[in-house]
């Protein structure tokens, strides 16, 4: 019994502080969710207040020379707490005048209306009533920050200030749909603007950087802003389009979309060995005029069938599988022949004709003849040689959206008794125009198959993080024999055939003409409606660019070679005259100076980073202003410092565009720029006084 009772009394000890131990958790849990539960709001309040993200910079998009082709310029929305401490002591006296000022600011609402929305946002104790219709400049920022109410600051008056960059195309529309374009985010803006197609989108991980955080704290009375994280800028990406091709492409593509009336046209130009893609143009009709407005090039809106230019594709078929020679004969007879009930024509009835001469003169019967006289009883040896060349698949390119190459094969629902037949001749499939140049590029390229790349290089803060290397898609898509074959033909069609215009008494060139009707839905093919495109590549006998032309339903005149030949010759020989006839200055070693880098005018803290990681010497000065000048004298490099006053045009020539940009702007002119590299005259006189929103002309060379 005594044991017992010892055991019991045990028990009892340990439940009683167990007892005890529970409540005192609960009594603590109570206290911290309750008891403190003003406290922790506080804390809650004062972290959220007080805790302020910082956008980093987004990275720019630069051509292959650096130029800058897509850049940011600070831009800002200010908002007012109406639930703030400050602006419910002063705002029954003050909000008239806050309307009167901003009423005759932005002159999108009366006196009266804006009274009315403030005293509307007022009674609801908004936390952030948007005051700017629109995003406003540095200067603007400067005067709103002096209207009433507002000038008290964020405390007093409530005032919210958002920064949000603007993106800019110093170049205006050259390449600007394959440059891409922000969109607002994640829900509705909240994490800010970012990449939305194009290379902007592609590229986002890169270009977006990271964000910072700052804290205000309060230290004796006085609000002070301590960087916790600082932002992390964005990289940049330095791509391969050529300024000076691009604008060849672009104005040459233009100028003809004006005299055939077209829907749309694209054209694009790669460099053989690399498949670096030196420029690429889509111009669509809109409002009566042609825009960048879609990627045609490489999207799934310019997936069409390709028509004659997929004769190159068939014969190579043919010939890689030997069962014809390029001087075999065919009989094209009067232009016209049945097959499984499709008619099949040509322009002309050219009779018995070689392989070789079937293509050059572009005809439908000699191709259809010799496509199914051999594989009508094994179609399947036929798309399988196709797709061998590699064309059935996506490139996999390095920028979204792109189109997805459609090819029939035996045995599908949709393979008809007259497939193979319009198949070999670029109908019942479909292909984007970069998915057909990149075959043409090969052929170019002796039989090895690259893959197209917009981007060469991503860069921070001006140091190498990734390189874009040439890739190889297929080593060798066909026999040399079947190559060297295959480029004869090419040559032939400009020599002899439908691309005799598009030759150049320069050099000469090889490619093809295509001319396909354009289906506009399941039912058929529209009437009059076509696709006339030319793809080829130059100088034929040592190609360096390979290039194709695309026109979709152009209004009168509709054949390959009077649409789009007049183009890719002016592209073929302009870019000839720009590359290949410029050659390298000579260096006379024997007069040599000092040679300083060619140094922008600029932001002061940034020429001195420059100064010294290129670890220049003799420099002398060191200006407080916030903008310099570089200036060389023999061997005696020095700063010089520019000075701005408000309401004269300053002087940024001299100036990279993103510096002359963003000044401009910020003394509140609008800018217009054109050229590429540093500013060489702007059309107001550096001096002068200006008025506020006159337009500026900025010539870059």
């Amino acid at each position: 019994m005594e044991i017992r009772r010892v055991i019991l009394t045990r028990i009892t000890l340990i439940y009683f502080a167990l007892l005890v131990f529970a409540i005192v958790v609960i009594v603590k849990m109570v206290s911290v969710q309750k008891i403190k539960n003003d406290r922790w709001e506080e804390i809650q309040h004062n972290l959220s207040e007080n805790t302020i993200i910082v956008s980093p910079n987004r990275g720019n998009i630069c051509a292959d020379d650096g130029s800058v082709l897509a850049t940011s310029v600070p831009g800002y929305f200010v908002r007012i707490d109406m639930a703030s401490e400050g602006v419910r002591k002063v705002y029954n006296h003050e909000s008239d005048s806050l309307a009167y000022y901003l009423s005759r600011f932005f002159g999108n609402a009366s006196h009266a209306e804006m009274n009315r929305r403030l005293n509307e946002a007022y009674k609801n104790k908004n936390r952030g009533y948007m005051l700017t219709p629109r995003r406003i400049d540095y200067t603007e920022l400067q005067q709103i920050k002096k209207f009433p109410i507002l000038k008290k600051g964020r405390y007093g008056g409530g005032l919210i200030i958002e920064q949000e960059n603007r993106r800019v195309n110093p170049l205006g529309m050259l390449a600007l749909r394959t440059l891409g374009g922000l969109n607002k985010g994640a829900y509705g803006g909240v994490h800010g603007a970012i990449g939305y197609t194009g290379l902007e989108g592609s590229f986002e991980p890169f270009l977006k950087g990271n964000d910072g955080i700052s804290f205000k704290q309060n230290l004796s009375g006085r609000w002070v802003t301590r960087v916790e994280i600082e932002p992390e800028d964005g990289m940049d990406i330095v791509t391969t389009i050529n300024v000076k091709m691009q604008d060849i492409t672009e104005s040459a593509l233009y100028r003809q979309l004006q005299k055939a009336n077209a829907d749309w046209a694209t054209a694009i130009l790669m460099e053989v060995k690399t498949g670096e893609i030196k420029a690429i143009a889509n111009l669509g009709k809109r409002d009566g005029d042609y825009f960048e407005t879609d990627n045609f090039a490489l999207g799934p809106r310019g997936c069409y069938e390709p028509g004659s230019t997929f004769k190159l594709v068939s014969l190579m078929v043919a010939l890689e599988d030997g069962v014809v020679d390029t001087t075999d004969v065919f009989d094209t007879g009067n232009g016209q022949w049945f097959k499984n009930g499709r008619k099949i024509s040509d322009t002309h009835g050219y009779g018995p004709l070689t392989v070789k001469q079937i293509f050059e003169k572009s005809s439908n019967v000699g191709i259809a003849k010799i496509i199914t006289t051999f594989y009508e009883k094994n179609p399947k040896k036929y798309v399988d040689r196709v797709y061998s060349f590699g064309i059935n698949k996506p490139l996999g390119l390095d920028i979204i959206g792109e189109g997805q190459p459609y090819f029939k094969y035996p045995g599908d629902a949709d393979w008809w008794g007259t497939t193979l037949a319009g198949m070999s001749y670029g109908y019942e499939t479909k292909m984007t125009p970069l998915q057909v140049l990149n075959f043409y590029n090969a052929v170019a390229n002796n039989g090895k198959m690259v893959k197209p790349h917009l981007v060469r290089e991503v860069r921070e803060n001006g140091a190498l993080v990734k390189k874009y290397k040439t890739e190889v898609i297929n080593p060798m898509i066909a026999s040399r024999e079947t190559i060297k074959k295959a480029q004869s033909m090419l040559e032939g069609v400009c020599l002899y055939g439908t691309g005799k215009s598009v030759n150049s008494e320069y050099f000469n060139v090889a490619g093809k003409t295509g001319t396909a009707r354009v289906a506009t839905s399941s039912a058929g093919y529209s009437e009059g409606m076509y696709l006339a495109s030319f793809a080829g590549y130059f100088p034929a006998d040592d190609p360096k660019y390979s290039l194709i032309v695309t026109f979709n339903n152009p209004r009168g005149g509709y054949y390959g070679a009077s649409v789009a030949g007049p183009v890719f010759r002016e592209i073929a020989e302009r870019v000839y005259a720009f590359q290949m006839l410029t050659g390298e200055p000579e260096i006379d070693d024997d007069n040599q100076k000092l040679v300083t880098p060619d140094i922008k005018k600029g932001q002061t803290e940034d020429l001195q980073e420059v100064i010294s990681t290129l670890k220049l010497k003799h420099i002398k000065g060191d200006p407080d202003s916030q903008w310099s000048n570089i200036e060389v004298d023999e061997d005696i490099v020095r700063l010089t410092g520019v000075e701005i006053h408000n309401g004269i045009v300053p002087n940024v020539q001299g100036m990279g565009a993103r510096s002359a940009i963003y000044l401009m702007e910020n003394a509140g002119l609008q800018v217009r720029i054109t050229g590429i590299g540093k500013v060489k005259k702007q059309s107001l006189t550096p001096g002068n006084k200006y008025q506020k929103g006159q337009t500026v002309l900025l010539t870059l060379g």
